[in-house]
């Protein structure tokens, strides 16, 4: 046998190895480092909080997991999109808790009717979007002081309108106690629905050049602007799908809770929504991040969380851990990209 044809030979078996998708580097190269990171931190958490209390890893406390995880990674998948392009939104879960009581308080006004209070919260979150763009376009605000204020000013009407206390009854509604409690194949449907906006977020991200054109504008927004991306459109149109994204989990905490919450249930919504797109491999500075790297940060977030309840941990060292992960994450993504410290020379 020549030497050429034992070189034939080993290219394609090596070939029929990254066919087959037996190749280490192919399966990197797919799965991703990062992803690669959240599975096995994910697995370690399972591992250790399932050896400490055995019921930790029954299906009935993976439920809990996946419920509770719901919203927040509905705002984190979102989240990601707006880190992607360049800006960010602090205000997701004011404009949650607001959702959530204008999709009440319109249920109740209208005789009980879902659907009108479902789409008045969509509307209103739309509009809260737009107006979110608006004044970062436009007003030529910082997006992120224009979502902090956004954060204090949601949060305020939300509280106005309802003086501070749970608004509505939406318990006696079909629709409402399926969003909130309902199953699809065993199930909960909000995880459904979850899985589905992602999906979504996911092909508009990847495949289509829409969403080319998002990482283009966060990766270097002059050189996407002389191509002829229009900046100002997408990033409209980047914080409306924030607002409609954010009234749907704040529809969810309706249904899940029963009523409208204008704070319980919403507050501290959209640390946790950042915390997780930024250890899902979002670079803050925008043009790099993906919805599975998010979702696997959600799902380590809500095992991480639910462990330490499980084992009757005090709610603030919940906070630090989740503040010190944030940390983490920005270090991690920040060596990565090789930034000199703050005070060197570049």
């Amino acid at each position: 046998m020549s030497a050429s044809t034992t070189a034939q030979r080993k290219a394609t078996d090596q070939d029929h190895l990254q066919v087959g998708g037996h190749s280490p580097r192919v399966l990197l190269s797919r799965v991703g480092g990062q992803n690669l990171s959240l599975l096995a931190a994910l697995t370690l958490v399972l591992c250790f909080f399932g050896v400490l209390n055995p019921d930790y890893l029954s299906w009935s406390n993976i439920e809990v997991i996946a419920e509770a995880a719901t919203i927040t990674g509905l705002l984190a998948v979102v989240q990601t999109v707006v880190i992607i392009c360049g800006a960010l939104d602090i205000s997701v879960g004011s404009q949650a808790g607001l959702a959530s009581v204008i999709s009440a308080i319109a249920f109740t006004a209208t005789a009980s009717n879902a659907f009108l209070g479902i789409g008045t919260a969509m509307v209103v979150g739309a509009l809260i979007g737009l107006f979110n763009g608006a004044v970062i376009v436009y007003g030529r605000v910082n997006a992120v002081i224009a979502t902090l204020a956004g954060l204090a000013a949601y949060k305020g009407v939300a509280q106005l309108i309802s003086d501070g206390r749970a608004q509505g009854y939406v318990l006696n509604d079909t629709l409402f106690v399926f969003l909130g409690r309902g199953r699809i194949a065993g199930l909960p449907a909000m995880v459904w629905l979850l899985l589905g906006v992602s999906a979504c977020l996911h092909v508009l991200l990847k495949r289509t050049d829409i969403g080319r054109n998002v990482y283009a504008l966060g990766g270097n927004d002059t050189a996407a602007r002389l191509t002829g991306i229009n900046l100002n459109k997408y990033l409209l149109a980047v914080y409306t799908l924030s607002g409609i994204i954010a009234s749907l989990a704040g529809i969810l905490l309706t249904a899940r809770t029963g009523s409208g919450q204008p704070v319980s249930g919403s507050e501290g919504l959209e640390l946790q929504a950042i915390t997780a797109a930024a250890l899902g491999g979002c670079a803050l500075k925008g043009g790099k991040g993906g919805v599975g790297g998010t979702l696997l940060a959600v799902a380590l977030l809500g095992a991480l969380q639910n462990g330490l309840t499980v084992q009757g941990i005090n709610t603030f060292w919940q906070n630090i851990a989740q503040g010190l992960l944030l940390v983490c994450a920005v270090i991690i993504q920040q060596r990565r990209n090789g930034a000199r410290a703050v005070g060197l020379p570049a």
